[in-house]
């Protein structure tokens, strides 16, 4: 049997360590954080489990911390990593809130295209602002329709399939 020299051995074992490392993987990516730039696929669900929106195949980005998806989900997605998989429940006030039965507008009847004017009927309404907003018809009286403005998703407990797809850490500024 051959005797290793003092310096073989370091060696040796650098390369036993390396090899162990590159069995277990690389190290992993970086983990979401706030202002990481996060794409990521997602299915959500109603409580009955209807799927209500999809965007695998078309993966949604946003920056982390900046209030751009539903802070419950948000909350659920801080950590993970590229690669990464969560079942998240998001309850009605980490969601779309609850619904606010003060959420009511009364306009005028002639605002309403006539061929909507049905109890229930979903339209979209423009802000003074310029921004669009789902509204559904709560109510019509003779002279004005009264519209529900809580986000149609309000009050609901929302399932979501989450899937990382990628993660970019923040950049210095």
């Amino acid at each position: 049997m051959k005797r290793l020299g003092a310096m073989t051995l370091p060696v040796l074992l650098l390369l036993v360590l390396g090899v162990a490392q590159a069995q277990q993987g690389s190290p992993p990516g970086p983990a979401v954080e706030n202002g990481s730039a996060v794409k990521f696929e997602y299915v959500m669900k109603d409580d009955a489990g209807e799927v209500l929106t999809s965007t695998q195949g078309k993966p949604f980005t946003y920056v982390h911390g900046q209030g751009q998806i539903l802070p419950g989900l948000e909350k659920a997605i801080a950590g993970m990593r590229a690669g990464e998989t969560k079942h998240v429940t998001v309850p009605p006030e980490d969601g779309f809130g609850p619904v606010d039965p003060a959420a009511e507008v009364e306009v005028p009847k002639e605002q309403i295209p006539p061929d909507t004017l049905t109890v229930g009927a979903q339209l979209l309404a423009t802000t003074g602002t310029g921004a669009t907003v789902p509204v559904k018809i709560k109510e019509i009286r003779e002279a004005t329709v009264v519209l529900d403005l809580n986000h149609p998703l309000a009050g609901k407990t929302l399932r979501f399939d989450v899937e990382i797809i990628e993660v970019e850490p923040p950049t210095a500024k």
